[in-house]
């Protein structure tokens, strides 16, 4: 197969594995998650660096140092442990992997606001809400919160999930880790605010840079495996829509989303009292209700499956390709 292949098939065995871990586990609190000392690094620098001349500069030396300390670790553990045998690493892979995504998760958060939300407790259904979404939610109607937790489902579908799935599966472990501590550091410092427009500028544009590629991928799979009778009006719908999101790559998985549901995404919210106007994505087929939050999460699961299935025949090929290479030199 080839050292090449060999390296493409223990990184997809692992993030399958990492799957089925967060299906059976979810976010367990007991497990020590990587991401909290991510954010305690940040936060460290945030700190000590985060003030006087020089701020862009300081931010992206804080960035680079807490990428280089968690690529090393990462690195070393999954170096160490695949020197045991090649189970024992990809078991400790799949385990580092399975804390850089969360479907599970984000599908239960979900739920946790759709099941108030359809029984008409706005106040629990907003509380639920605040939990995963920085916007105001104490005044939002049925369609707020609906509209406001579908957008949340459809951009972690591609930066809590596939994304991370898409590092691992070229890089392994260290790979999806150093992606998760980008985002991480992203949405800690990458603000346009006073505090962080210079500190944090290193981190929002290299999670941009990181985030380009699966964002379009995951709206694309998205489109194609749910699109059904409406994928051509959904496909024009993607690519019309996609770009009005004020970030690079989060219009993406949101305008995929908001054609496969026929309704409108966007407009006006509200954050910390300061309105926010955003063009709007997709159309008004239908008005928003509690019921679309639990087709969004259908439709972040199925896409979280076959993007899965697209990176084990993407994987098969690099592997039968160096196969093939490996057997041409031999004769």
């Amino acid at each position: 197969m080839g050292e090449a292949g060999e390296t493409a098939v223990t990184h997809l065995a692992a993030l399958t594995l990492a799957l089925c871990l967060d299906a059976l586990m979810g976010d367990p609190r007991w497990l020590p998650h990587p991401v909290r000392g991510m954010g305690w690094l940040i936060a460290y620098f945030d700190r000590r660096w985060n003030g006087g001349n020089g701020r862009r500069l300081k931010g992206a030396a804080a960035v680079a140092a807490v990428l280089v300390i968690v690529y090393g670790l990462s690195a070393a553990v999954v170096q160490a442990s695949y020197a045991l045998s090649m189970y024992v690493g990809v078991a400790v892979e799949a385990v580092l992997i399975f804390t850089a995504i969360a479907p599970k998760s984000l599908a239960e958060a979900a739920e946790d606001v759709r099941r108030p939300l359809e029984a008409g407790d706005l106040l629990s259904a907003r509380r639920a809400l605040s939990m995963i979404v920085g916007r105001d939610t104490e005044r939002l109607d049925e369609a707020g919160i609906a509209r406001a937790c579908v957008e949340t489902v459809a951009e972690n579908t591609s930066d809590g999930v596939t994304a991370p799935l898409f590092y691992a599966a070229l890089g392994g472990a260290p790979l999806a880790l150093l992606y998760r501590a980008v985002n991480t550091c992203d949405s800690m410092v990458g603000y346009k605010n006073e505090t962080y427009r210079e500190f944090g500028w290193a981190a929002a544009r290299l999670d941009d840079m990181l985030n380009y590629i699966p964002a379009r991928l995951t709206a694309l799979v998205m489109v194609l495996a749910y699109g059904g009778r409406r994928l051509r009006r959904s496909l024009a719908v993607l690519f019309r829509d996609a770009r009005r999101h004020p970030s690079p790559n989060s219009g993406w998985p949101e305008a995929g989303m908001a054609a496969l549901l026929g309704v409108q995404l966007g407009g006006t919210n509200t954050y910390g009292g300061v309105v926010s106007r955003r063009p709007t994505i997709g159309d008004p087929d239908v008005p928003l209700r509690a019921a679309h939050i639990h087709q969004a999460t259908r439709i972040m699961i199925g896409t979280v499956l076959m993007f899965t299935l697209l990176l084990w025949i993407g994987g098969m090929i690099v592997a039968l390709a160096g196969a093939w290479g490996e057997s041409a030199r031999t004769l």
